[in-house]
């Protein structure tokens, strides 16, 4: 099997769900862990695929991109209930080119914009008005000037080396189908037992 044809057989999957109108059908749990494999995981949002990977973003300060400096491996998992579908994905994680980062970040709602220059995502907020004080602020610095992009502010790429489609069938008779990559752009395929 090839690249495309896992990257089509997930776009089906997507495009089932997205028809499901869920309120947030992007969302993933993505999974990291410490050099030392303390794991962790949450929900972001998926930002765009293809047969280079799938992208999310984050501030570089984030527990999360803390922890994919020092480990870059990490897991995804999609839950569709409504369309009785999962999806796992694993492997390498690299940072997105600034290019990249920038048309994505200019593409965002100004709040949005402002939002990631203010946040100092993932520390201590030491007195309750401190974050809206800080969206006072840039809301002012940037007025109606266009906003750059932070240095601190960019995204990451999860290239797959292992895809799981999970179909919900009844009596727990579920099918599994796990892709693992070979080399460069083969993919050895096998069902196995839910």
């Amino acid at each position: 099997m090839k690249t495309t044809e896992i990257i089509k057989n997930f776009q089906t999957y997507f495009e089932e769900f997205q028809k499901a109108d869920h309120p947030e059908p992007t969302a993933m749990s993505l999974a990291t862990s410490t050099k030392s494999g303390r794991p962790s995981s949450r929900i972001v949002l998926l930002k765009s695929f293809d047969e280079r990977g799938f992208v999310f973003y984050t501030n570089f300060t984030s527990r999360k991109a803390q922890q994919l400096e020092e480990n870059p491996f990490a897991a995804l998992t999609f839950f569709w209930n409504e369309t009785s579908r999962q999806v796992r994905i694993e492997g390498a994680v690299e940072k997105v080119s600034d290019e990249e980062a920038d048309a994505y970040f200019a593409s965002r709602a100004r709040k949005s914009q402002i939002g990631a220059w203010a946040s100092k995502q993932s520390s201590e907020i030491e007195h309750s008005l401190d974050f809206e004080k800080r969206i006072a602020k840039y809301t002012l610095k940037f007025g109606l000037s266009k906003i750059p992009r932070p240095e601190f502010w960019g995204g990451f790429r999860l290239k797959p080396d292992l895809v799981e489609f999970w179909v919900k069938k009844d009596f727990r008779l579920h099918e599994r189908t796990v892709h693992t990559l070979l080399s460069g752009n083969e993919w050895a395929t096998k069902k196995i037992y839910p």
